[in-house]
């Protein structure tokens, strides 16, 4: 068993289903980046489904930030929450529902996915100028 907590998915999508009979989850409208015609653009809505195995038993708090690498600006933190594990061997899925997300600039942004303060993923979301046709 690991040391530490693994990110097993980390994936950006319109919508979760989960069934409530099995409890499998259904994503629908995966992406991995967005095109804006203009500049600063708000994203009204996505989700990011995140599956986490290797946890401790207990409370954890999750903390997930963006910005852009070597910018003036402190990364901002778009979600923070607290959620339970009820074991190493299980495994959690969390489905975090983002509104108003505010890109003022086309760049590669960076983001950190923590667990209790500690780094589990570091990674990038592209935002770029649309062409116009």
């Amino acid at each position: 068993m690991s040391t530490k907590p693994q990110v097993l998915a980390w994936i950006t999508c319109d919508s979760v289903y989960v069934d409530p009979a099995t409890g499998k989850h259904t994503l629908l409208g995966i992406f991995s980046n967005l095109r804006a015609k203009e500049f600063p653009v708000v994203h009204p809505r996505m989700i990011w489904f995140l599956s986490f195995s290797d946890l401790t038993k207990g409370n954890h708090q999750l903390k997930i930030s963006i910005g852009i690498p070597m910018s003036d600006e402190e990364p901002r933190t778009i979600i923070e929450r607290k959620f339970e594990s009820p074991g190493p061997q299980h495994r959690i899925n969390l489905i975090n529902d983002i509104h108003r997300l505010k890109f003022d600039e086309a760049g590669n942004y960076s983001i950190l996915i923590e667990i209790d303060d500690q780094v589990l993923l570091a990674s990038t979301f592209p935002i770029s100028q649309a062409n116009e046709p």
